[in-house]
């Protein structure tokens, strides 16, 4: 695949390759088919498919806070290992948010481990590239979790204001 990246809305086509790619990444917390399925169908609008030549090869799925929707929480991001190095992931948060501030979206969240070092420095390039603020504050720990499995703790990061 050595292509341009077309970038666009997922759909329901799209369902069964994102959750392949968040399979192969090894480090999310990969969700059933079912569910990406329902989010490439239900949340289109909040997120993005990365695809080379037809095939997808890496996404971003999000949602807006129901509670407050001038916020917009990126779920998961990931990139097909035949894409990494590239700034993908980059370009693709920039062309949803770009999207996203256009309709109402003030604000982007997300949660990362604390020893998630690549998705850390994802978001902190992001807020320098739309020249905005970045906080962060603890969200779960890991006791939040059920007991049966190990989870890291969660910190919520909030990037903006956002405006083009």
């Amino acid at each position: 695949m050595s292509g341009k990246h077309l970038i666009e809305s997922p759909t329901k086509a799209d369902g069964a390759a994102l959750w392949r790619i968040a399979r192969d990444s090894r480090k999310l917390d990969l969700n059933s088919p079912y569910a990406y399925l329902l989010w490439c169908k239900d949340f289109a609008d909040t997120s993005v498919v990365a695809k080379v030549d037809g095939e997808a090869v890496g996404f971003v799925i999000g949602y807006r806070r129901p509670s407050n929707p001038s916020a917009a929480l990126v779920w998961q991001v990931a990139v097909d290992a035949s894409q990494r190095g590239k700034g993908l992931a980059g370009k693709m948060l920039d062309v949803l948010f770009g999207k996203l501030v256009d309709s109402g979206v003030e604000f982007l969240e997300t949660t990362i481990t604390p020893d998630n070092d690549a998705s850390i420095a994802l978001f902190g390039s992001f807020a320098k590239r739309w020249n905005t603020q970045l906080e962060r504050e603890e969200l779960f720990t890991s006791q939040d979790f059920p007991s049966d499995g190990r989870h890291d703790p969660e910190d919520l990061y909030r990037i903006g204001p956002l405006k083009h």
